[in-house]
């Protein structure tokens, strides 16, 4: 089965036969020994000196965590939204009682860093900054790097969705000045689900002492404390560990700037192939993701049928649209273990199935 959706991603044989180790004690020496390997690794991939926490959750076990380790109820929060995770991340804040102002984008546009200037210009009371690095329910990816450029000009917080970029798309935690980055180990990691990772910056620890936001499974200060006895505070997800122990050696030898460039090569062809087909990107293409590409479904064309055929006859899996883009959409992941060969046969098998759900292929194709 070629698995082209965003997330969970394939995982490689090494990676799977890892998970299937025997069980061991998640407070002995072996553990210890473990998770500060893996710790050690994610903080060269993170790009960052300080602290990197790993947490038994889904990247939305994350993002919660970003927020409530953060903010008191009350505090005026800018939740940057270009798509459904962004809208995400902003109802996680607003259902701990933060004051969410939005800053909403049509989904397909990134995020303008001018717009970010202005709101936090003019509203000196907001005290954190929400954005979502690479929204894969439209495709694309935000410019981070300039939007970070302004928080840090206004003195914010910035917590960020990297759910779907971190480890396949370029991003400079220290550098860019990033204080809470989250990730899942079900995307750019090759490794199942049931990992959230987080970075914390020295600013986000002060804001730690001081954010009055509910929390107990979720509190990083528990697990930083944990941490340093080589342990984590509840029972982690240790067949997960075993995989990722194993995915983040394979990704050390593969090397984080070859990684980059896999991915940005393998966006850029299967970006190229659907166009070659004479479908519309849903995303500007200035910005689009090189993890997922979200494809405008033609007139004419259910796009359920056209994933169930996909699915039963070619054995290509697809994911849909999401909130307001349901059935408007498709979406292609590629990312983590994805090579050429997975997008070659995604695409031949697109141009066999669109026309037999009464799509006429462009006479070039």
């Amino acid at each position: 089965m070629n698995l082209r959706i965003p997330g969970p991603t394939p995982c490689p044989p090494q990676v799977l036969a890892a998970v299937a180790k025997p069980m061991i004690n998640h407070r002995g020496r072996h553990f210890a020994e473990l998770i500060g390997r893996v710790v050690e690794r994610l903080k060269r991939f993170y790009r960052t000196q300080g602290d990197v926490l790993v947490l038994t959750a889904s990247g939305t076990g994350g993002l919660e965590a970003a927020v409530v380790n953060t903010l008191s109820p009350g505090d005026r929060v800018l939740a940057v939204v270009i798509g459904a995770f962004g809208e995400r991340f902003a109802a996680i804040a607003q259902a701990y009682g933060a004051e969410v102002v939005r800053l909403e984008y049509e989904w397909g546009r990134a995020a303008d860093p001018d717009d970010v200037r202005r709101v936090l210009s003019r509203d000196p009371r907001i005290k954190a900054v929400l954005v979502t690095h690479n929204e894969t329910s439209t495709g694309v990816t935000n410019p981070l790097k300039a939007l970070a450029a302004v928080v840090r000009e206004h003195e914010r917080l910035l917590l960020v969705d990297a759910v779907s970029s971190l480890g396949a798309i370029p991003l400079e935690t220290d550098a860019w000045g990033l204080d809470v980055v989250v990730t899942g180990s079900q995307k750019g990691w090759m490794v199942p689900p049931g990992l959230a990772f987080v970075s914390v910056s020295q600013r986000a620890w002060e804001a730690h002492r001081e954010a009055k936001m509910p929390r107990f499974y979720l509190d990083l200060g528990r697990h930083k404390e944990a941490l340093e006895r080589g342990q984590t505070p509840w029972t982690p997800a240790l067949s997960v560990l075993f995989g990722l122990d194993v995915a983040l050696e394979m990704m050390e030898a593969e090397g984080l700037e070859n990684i980059f460039a896999r991915h940005a090569r393998i966006g850029e062809m299967t970006r190229q192939g659907v166009k070659a087909l004479g479908l519309r990107l849903l995303a500007d293409e200035r910005y689009a993701s090189n993890t997922v590409t979200a494809v405008v479904v033609p007139d004419g064309v259910d796009e359920r049928v056209l994933r169930r055929l996909l699915e039963d006859e070619y054995g290509v899996v697809l994911a849909g649209g999401q909130g307001k883009l349901s059935g408007k959409i498709f979406r292609i992941g590629h990312l983590g273990w994805v090579t050429e060969e997975d997008i070659r046969d995604t695409l031949d098998s697109l141009a066999q199935a669109l026309p037999r759900v009464g799509y006429q292929l462009p006479s070039r194709a």
